[in-house]
Parts: C-alpha cells; structure tokens; sequence
C-alpha cells in the first residue's frame, strides 16, 4: 500500500510541475530565461515530466517512469546547483523518491 501511495504522490507532484511548464505558467518561463537553454527545454522537460507522471500510475510502466523521472532530476539538480545557484534539496529529495519507486519490491499481493 505504502508503494502504491508513493507512486500517485510522486505523480501528483510531477504532473502538476509538468503541466505548469507546458502551461507557460510565468515562474516556469521565468525559470528557463534563467536557465539560457530556451522555452524549448521547458516544454520538452514539461513533457517528461507529464509523461512520467502517467506511466507511475501504470503498473507495466512504473518502475521505467520512475528511473526516468529520477535521471530528470539528477539533470535538474546539476543545472540548479551549476547554472541557477539554488539549493537542490527539493530535487534531490524527488530524485530519492523516484528512485526508491524504481528499485522497491513491494509483497505480490496488488501492492505493486
């Protein structure tokens, strides 16, 4: 059960910062003018991270969403720390929980 929470917890957090992106919400473009790589990335990173929020929430797809979503956060952690100057504690912390998605063996009885 545990498993199964993590899981739609993580998508709520993906989906909502990935609909933000692709919703040019202002802080996101913001963010991205900061960022120097264009509105482009923005929308291809809002994109992985919708996408990686509906595969959490499909059992056959969960564990590869959940490593992708961590490899996008070792990206957003680099570029916060390199690029921004910003504490990467919130990607870090995501990346962890994905992480931990990706490699749990949850029991065989529907946790998974």
């Amino acid at each position: 059960m545990a498993h199964w929470a993590a899981r739609i917890g993580l998508a709520a957090v993906f989906a909502a910062a990935g609909l933000a992106k692709l919703g040019g919400d202002a802080a996101m473009v913001e963010l991205f003018d900061d960022i120097g790589a264009g509105q482009g990335l923005r929308l291809f990173v809002g994109a992985l991270e919708l996408a990686g929020a509906v595969g959490l929430l499909v059992r056959r797809l969960h564990r590869a969403a959940a490593v992708g979503l961590a490899l996008l956060m070792v990206g957003a952690t680099v570029t916060n720390v390199a690029v921004l100057h910003t504490s990467p504690v919130l990607t870090v912390a995501l990346g962890l929980a994905a992480a931990g998605v990706a490699w749990a063996r949850p029991g065989q009885r529907g946790q998974s």
